[in-house]
């Protein structure tokens, strides 16, 4: 399942607060850095199960999308505690 949202975070500061989040506060199981580059992370997790997160600058601010298929819940999670980009509808 894909997730994405906008937040105001730098996507340096998402990466380095996904590799805390997955690795110890994930309860019961969690999922370690296994690849990563400047604008992504993949973590393992239990059974071999992967989380894959990705960053891409947009206009004010960070896109960020993560895909996961066991841990869609802890990956909203995450998601949800990063500050959103306030969007304006005209």
């Amino acid at each position: 399942m894909l997730q994405e949202i906008t937040t105001s975070l730098p996507g340096a500061d998402v990466l380095a607060l996904a590799k805390e989040f997955f690795a110890e506060r994930v309860p019961h199981f969690g999922a370690f850095l296994e690849k990563e580059g400047p604008t992504w992370a993949s973590f393992r997790g239990q059974g071999g199960e992967e989380i894959a997160v990705a960053v891409f600058a947009v206009e004010g601010g960070t896109r960020v999308r993560a895909s996961s298929l066991l841990f869609e819940q802890t990956v909203a999670r995450f998601l949800s505690q990063l500050p959103v980009v306030e969007q304006v509808i005209k």
